[in-house]
């Protein structure tokens, strides 16, 4: 049976090969665990792999709390050497479980890693699950679910300004605010079930119009300022993504060729070459951009076409921007008018291409129906326009609004929602007062507000939410 009393062991750094991988252990044994397999030494001595060490650790040995000793990784059983490692050894509750946690540096191999790992396994620890160490982190209480959840954006990181906002969030900005209208209501809740426990005195325990002032200044404003914080916030985290669309050959492999700097797609003067999605990511002033070329859009009776224009279509929808390509030097078609109509409810920028082959900057005259955010012309081929693209692109995803990266930003869906949910139950709250319903139906909405942020923070939260959470991080975090 699986406890949280369990002491657990995880290679702790990513797969494959490196100059040092670390394999960790928290819990009550952990110190014992570390001792049995552990030899430190005095200095370094001359040892080759499966030798025995057995006389050459230091007797009575004990381990200091955060300390680091140098020594071998020795398997207690025929006392066969299998590293030669640095361990940090910490006594909870100064340690990032609040448990004992000790670290084993080793070198970064795989096979001596998972050697090392099934020997700590085999002296009673158990392997740990995902996020596991951070979960016990927030059962202990050292972090807040909100800095818990930072903890897998700041692993995910893509940008420096994603770095950023997740390093906030560990330091708990979002927690202190959403804590501090939490504490407001609570308050607030105290005398309302004080009036109800002495009815008589409602009035002197409730001023319904200093309480709605309150209200509204420490939880309404507070509130809709985190949920707009979402909407620049939620960018910079998860990015935006972008599909090139157009008529075959018009040069959407050549555009995705030239913004990610690389031959990522195949070029050839044939059309139909790109059957299939390609994707790559990019980072346009701190937010990443995933950036998609897709299968030439027009009618086609070939059935692996056909394959790959019904996945391009179903990409477009699921996409946040949309480049529409068309040639600079010719008239737009049929096939032109089409995309056009499978994309228009869709925020697009109008790219014309192939801009060498035109005499003068007048690009390729469009429908008078066509609305576009934006238009831009380019060569794909030559590189020219592809900044201004890339600056069209950074102005409809992040907007004219500025974000303070060390303000309290709300980073997730979850987040939002939660927020979402608190806010209406604030104001019913406040329209509640202002109609004189009854304390028993003003301290229900009141409790709904509460329990909303309580489960931002984890005061409240539901044990399959905590596993959901925890299920994204890594083994080893």
């Amino acid at each position: 049976m699986i406890t949280d009393s369990d002491t657990i062991a995880a290679i702790a750094t990513p797969a494959g090969r490196g100059g040092i991988g670390i394999v960790k252990i928290s819990g009550k044994d952990a110190f014992a665990i570390a001792q049995a397999v552990f030899r430190p030494l005095k200095s370094r001595p001359h040892a080759t792999a499966g030798q025995n060490r057995q006389n050459t650790g230091i007797r009575g040995f004990k381990f200091k709390s955060h300390r680091l000793y140098y020594g071998h990784i020795i398997n207690p059983k025929d006392s066969a050497l299998l590293d030669e490692v640095l361990i940090s050894a910490m006594r909870g509750p100064n340690t990032y479980t609040r448990e004992d946690v000790v670290e084993i540096n080793a070198h970064g191999g795989a096979v001596a890693l998972h050697a090392i790992l099934d020997l700590v396994l085999s002296q009673g620890a158990r392997l740990a699950d995902p996020g596991e160490f951070t979960r016990r982190a927030f059962l202990h209480g050292r972090i807040d679910l909100t800095q818990a959840e930072a903890v897998i954006d700041v692993i995910n990181a893509r940008t420096q300004k994603n770095l950023k906002l997740a390093a906030a969030q560990i330091s708990g900005a979002l927690k202190d605010r959403v804590a501090l209208s939490r504490n407001h209501l609570i308050a607030v809740l105290t005398q309302v079930e004080a009036a109800i426990d002495f009815p008589d005195d409602v009035e002197d325990l409730i001023d319904p119009k200093l309480t709605i002032q309150a209200l509204q200044k420490e939880v309404v404003a507070s509130l809709n300022g985190l949920i707009r914080n979402y909407i620049d916030a939620h960018i910079f985290r998860d990015g935006i993504s972008v599909a090139v669309v157009g008529r075959p050959n018009v040069g959407k492999s050549s555009l995705l060729n030239q913004l990610v700097k690389k031959d990522r797609a195949i070029v050839t003067d044939l059309p139909g070459t790109t059957r299939d999605i390609i994707e790559e990511t990019l980072n346009l002033q701190g937010i990443p951009v995933v950036i998609s070329d897709t299968a030439g859009l027009h009618p086609t009776e070939n059935p692996i076409e056909k394959i790959g224009i019904e996945k391009t279509l179903a990409h477009v929808n699921g996409s946040d921007l949309v480049l529409f390509m068309v040639e600079a030097h010719r008239p737009v078609g049929p096939d032109d008018h089409g995309i056009y109509d499978k994309i228009k409810s869709k925020s697009i920028i109008m790219v014309h291409n192939k801009m060498d082959l035109i005499k003068s900057d007048s690009a390729t005259a469009l429908p008078d129906d066509w609305r576009f955010e934006d238009q831009v012309l380019i060569s794909a081929l030559y590189d020219n326009g592809i900044d201004q693209l890339k600056e069209k692109i950074i102005k409809l995803a992040a907007g004219k609004a500025s974000l303070d990266l060390n303000a309290a930003i709300v980073p997730n869906l979850r987040h939002k929602l939660l927020l979402e949910a608190s806010l209406a139950a604030a104001e019913a709250v406040i329209e509640q007062l202002q109609n004189g319903t009854s304390s028993e139906l003003v301290a229900i909405h009141l409790q709904e507000a509460i329990d909303a942020l309580g489960v931002i923070i984890g005061e409240t939260v539901k044990v399959d939410v905590l596993d959901q959470i925890f299920s994204q991080f890594c083994v080893g975090k």
